[in-house]
């Protein structure tokens, strides 16, 4: 799925201009423009929300890193590739795991490196995010080496927080002793200040994106269906049609109620 232009909370909504029937010859029927805006939303994927990435095989497209701090902080990265903390602002009653970004420079985009089980991190600058050997992190490399792969390890005691390891096995870990909170990967414990929460654009979490499908794929008209059985139908049904359409059985159940309808013509 491609990555569309992020939007922030308090951003102003664009609307889209609609086309009118003299734009397009062939513009449908005003039933059928209402059941395809109706399916269309079914299966609206700008759905530009934040949730929480729960498993390791969640995490994909816009991401930012939750990390444990008080007051919140997020990891950001600027032009330059340097790598800071930046204060979060945009969550709920103050619920870092409810947290969005309000800055592009606090999103990352996950990808799985292939052929493996680890991730890359790239910035709005288009540079990775890099652990040396000496932990020090940066965003400058233009491509993905070892360095720049980093392992998601989910914390049994943390729902929804992870630990992320660098190549030298050695974790991210927050040091906020300072006014200023830093961060380093070279952490050989898992403790308080590795655990970090990954925050996700909804429309990229699998579970998600496969239930918004299967409720597409459910949705059909009673128009529809009568014209698939040839006949006009009770609302009982419907109901049995629309039910077999989620449940995977569809086919079988229209076929009985074609026949149904036949034995009842002649009966």
């Amino acid at each position: 799925m491609p990555v569309k232009p992020l939007t922030f909370k308090g951003d102003k909504k664009t609307k889209k201009r609609k086309r009118t029937a003299a734009a397009d010859d062939d513009t449908p029927s005003k039933s059928t423009d209402l059941t395809t805006t109706a399916a269309a939303k079914e299966a609206d994927p700008e759905d530009d929300s934040w949730v929480s990435a729960e498993a390791a095989s969640d995490v994909s497209g816009p991401i930012i890193f939750v990390l444990p701090t008080e007051p919140a902080t997020c990891l950001a990265c600027d032009a330059n590739g340097k790598v800071w903390t930046s204060a979060v602002e945009n969550f709920v009653d103050g619920d870092p795991s409810t947290a969005e970004p309000h800055d592009v420079r606090q999103v990352w985009i996950a990808n799985r490196v292939a052929g493996t089980e680890r991730f890359s991190f790239k910035g709005h600058h288009g540079r990775y995010l890099s652990c040396d050997k000496y932990g020090l992190l940066t965003a400058t490399p233009p491509a993905v080496s070892p360095i720049e792969s980093f392992l998601l390890i989910p914390l049994p005691s943390q729902p929804a927080v992870f630990a992320i390891q660098a190549d030298t096995e050695k974790f991210l870990a927050v040091d906020d002793t300072s006014a200023s909170p830093t961060v380093r990967g070279d952490a050989e414990e898992l403790l308080f200040n590795t655990g970090l929460r990954v925050r996700m654009q909804a429309r990229f979490k699998p579970r998600l994106k496969v239930a918004k499908a299967e409720k597409a794929a459910a949705k059909i008209s009673r128009k529809e269906l009568e014209e698939a059985v040839g006949r006009r139908l009770e609302d009982d049904e419907v109901k049995k049609l629309k039910k077999a359409r989620k449940e995977g059985d569809y086919h079988e159940v229209l076929l009985d109620v074609k026949v149904k309808g036949k034995h009842d013509k002649f009966a």
